[in-house]
């Protein structure tokens, strides 16, 4: 059974926007996971679909109604054990979550899927939150208009990493993030022309000597994560960081 995303938004229009293009796109065609989205206003009960209110205590903006969304997340949830037989976990996309990264992702694609809730306005009523048991998910420490980008971030990491997706098994290994317990960043990349405006590619990547590769590229990110993202690199053990 193919992994399944539903957004719950209230812009379905939205999906799946660039998910729709290259690997993701091409893999969602062939059925190697899904992806389908529910119209939270469809769950508003009044004649004008209201699926707001204005924040209690006072404050700007509206928040969005504890009894609309809760309902979009009890069809959903129906939806998926009918389809799958299996229980996706709530997704909610906030600044306030926990900051997305290459080990949510492989616990998320490990998973039957998600279930994905897109706010707007100044978010959530905290109840539906609560009640559902929602993981909280953030992007990054910037505010967006809404969850709906921060819901295609999330689903072009999973996705990637599907069985099938991409081309290359050992590709995915190899990216910033990619080891388990101490991250690193990415090294450089470089490609033909080997000399491009007096700039040469490095003699040790044309020299045909996989070990001296492989060193090379494992102090490129190691020095780039150090500079870069020391909040990274401290989090790698002794033993673990590389001697130069």
């Amino acid at each position: 059974m193919s992994w399944h995303a539903t957004a719950l938004t209230l812009f379905p229009e939205m999906f799946p926007g660039t998910l729709g293009h290259s690997l993701a796109g091409r893999a969602l065609r062939e059925e190697k996971w899904r992806l389908d989205t529910l119209q939270i206003r469809d769950f508003a009960t009044d004649k004008h679909r209201t699926v707001d209110d204005t924040p209690c205590g006072g404050g700007a903006g509206m928040v969005m109604r504890p009894d609309v969304v809760d309902a979009a997340c009890t069809a959903a949830q129906q939806m998926s054990a009918l389809a799958d037989g299996q229980e996706r976990p709530l997704v909610y996309l906030t600044p306030r979550g926990r900051l997305l990264d290459q080990q949510v992702v492989r616990e998320l694609v490990a998973g039957p899927g998600v279930i994905l809730v897109c706010g707007r306005y100044e978010g959530l009523d905290q109840r539906v939150i609560e009640k559902r048991g929602m993981r909280e998910i953030s992007v990054g420490d910037y505010v967006l208009s809404g969850g709906e980008p921060a819901a295609l971030v999330l689903l072009d990491a999973c996705v990637r990493l599907l069985p099938g997706v991409m081309g290359g098994a050992t590709s995915a290994e190899e990216e910033s993030f990619s080891e388990a317990g101490a991250p690193l960043l990415e090294y450089p990349h470089y490609t033909r022309p080997v000399e491009w405006e007096g700039r040469v590619v490095p003699d040790v990547l044309l020299s045909g000597h996989h070990a001296e590769v492989a060193r090379w590229r494992r102090g490129m990110a190691e020095a780039a994560t150090r500079e870069r993202r020391p909040d990274l690199w401290s989090r790698r053990t002794p033993a673990g960081a590389f001697s130069h």
